[in-house]
């Protein structure tokens, strides 16, 4: 009887004793004592997260129907700063290209590089003068037509999914593969004025 109270009394002692742990740890956590060591750990992780997501990775919300159905008018995404520090764009590629300073974009995709020939005939994409029959290039119905051109050096020609809307709504051609300044990461994959991209300030 006395060893059962013993035990009653040491279980009950090692409960209270985890209570005031976990109370401690919440309490730490939601209300951090404002040390230097507190503080240094706080400036790395704002310094780090300013760096991450304004230089490599940004947020960022759509605005406009150029790329459906691939990527929908006010669809949140990132994009991606490094997908070219080591490679080229090459067909078939959506990227972000920059337009004016560093809040808005234009979202297309890379239908010939540097040296191809480039034409729309009835709405179906030439290049090289042969049919291009890859998925990306007849997401929407069309009836574009566009003399055949061919793509200047250091340059690529994009253009956006949605052709089924008039060619004189879209913004499209070549374009200075130093003004492409990386790609989306698509957090959902749909199966679009062009369609810009704004990011928020960081």
């Amino acid at each position: 009887m006395c060893i059962c109270a013993e035990e009653c009394r040491n279980m009950k002692t090692t409960s209270n004793n985890n209570i005031v742990k976990l109370k401690k740890l919440l309490r730490d956590f939601f209300l951090p004592s404002l040390r230097a060591s507190y503080l240094l750990r706080l400036l790395c992780v704002a310094m780090l997260s300013v760096g991450f997501f304004g230089h490599v990775c940004r947020p960022a919300w759509t605005n406009g129907e150029s790329m459906l159905p691939s990527i929908q008018n006010h669809q949140f995404l990132f994009f991606w700063l490094p997908a070219y520090w080591f490679s080229s764009p090459k067909a078939g590629d959506i990227v972000v290209i920059k337009v004016a300073g560093s809040k808005v974009f234009l979202l297309k995709r890379v239908l010939a590089t540097a040296g191809q020939r480039v034409a729309f005939k009835q709405g179906r994409l030439f290049v090289d003068g042969k049919a291009e029959s890859a998925y990306w290039a007849s997401l929407s119905p069309s009836d574009w037509n566009l003399p055949e051109r061919r793509v200047a050096s250091n340059h690529v020609f994009v253009v956006g999914d949605n052709r089924s809307m008039p060619q004189s709504q879209h913004q499209f051609g070549e374009v200075e593969i130093r003004r492409i300044v990386g790609k989306p990461i698509l957090l959902k994959k749909h199966k679009s004025r062009p369609a810009a991209i704004s990011a928020p300030s960081t």
